[in-house]
Parts: structure tokens; C-alpha cells; sequence
């Protein structure tokens, strides 16, 4: 799993993290931080639809109060684009449009793949802490 085009960050001021793996059923979300490097899974996101979806992003946010946003962004083994990379990189547009916050989008191939393969409950949750715990260890 590589990085997207990351923005650098800035020296301070980013120091939690709220992590999505977007689907159009389910959105799996995770928490994390840079002092600890790690990723916490949380209740998946069960909505259907934009509205919806932002609606249950937006009461995370408020629960959480992250300093910036972490996607994950689906390409094929190859690294073409397709139809959910598209969904995604919109979804990372939208939080960024909707909440002012700073949104890091990150190549998640195979990440559902290896929640799958470490036995996760949750596959949704658990790939967006594999998401969050790859983009955190990329940190300076």
C-alpha cells in the first residue's frame, strides 16, 4: 500500500486523526493519533447515500473533534482508477467542503484484503485502521 499525493504537514497542530474507508453501504471509520502511531477501529457508518452518510461523518467529527481527515482511496492492483476511486476522491471533496478540515487521501488497495486475512470482525472498521496506522507511520 502506497501513499496518494500527500501535502506535507505542518510542524504543529495536527495530532488527531479520523480515518474513512468509503463504500457505498458501509463507510468503516477509525481513529488515531501521531503520538502513539495507531489506529483505533470504530462503529462502522451504515448509510446509504450522501446525505445520509455526511450526516453520520459530521457526528463523528463532533465526537471526536480530529485536527484532520484520512481517506482511503481504492484504485486497482495496477493502479488504474475505477468507479470507486472516483466515489471516493468525491466523498474526500465533500468532507473537505463541509467541515474545514484538512483531508489526506490515502491509496488503500488490499486493505479490506488484509482486515479480511487478520481475522477483523468488522472489515470496514478494520481497513480504515489499516488505512489510518499506513498514513500515520508515513510521518515525519
Amino acid at each position: 500500500m502506497s501513499l496518494a499525493a500527500m501535502p506535507s504537514l505542518p510542524a504543529t497542530g495536527l495530532h488527531t486523526f479520523l480515518a474513512f474507508d468509503f463504500g457505498l453501504k458501509r463507510t468503516g471509520v477509525a481513529t488515531g493519533n501521531v503520538l502513539t502511531r495507531t489506529a483505533s477501529p470504530q462503529a462502522t457508518i451504515a448509510a446509504e447515500g450522501g446525505d445520509a452518510r455526511l450526516k453520520a461523518v459530521e457526528a463523528r467529527i463532533k465526537e471526536w473533534q480530529p485536527d484532520a481527515l484520512v481517506v482511503g482511496i481504492p484504485f486497482h492492483p495496477d493502479g488504474a482508477s475505477h468507479e470507486n476511486t472516483v466515489r471516493a476522491q468525491k466523498f474526500a471533496r465533500q468532507l473537505r467542503g463541509r467541515f474545514g478540515l484538512q483531508v489526506f487521501e490515502v491509496d488503500e488497495r488490499y486493505s479490506t484484503t488484509e482486515a479480511l486475512a487478520g481475522g477483523a470482525l468488522d472489515a470496514d472498521a478494520a481497513s480504515a485502521c489499516i488505512i489510518l496506522e499506513q498514513f500515520l507511520r508515513s510521518l515525519p
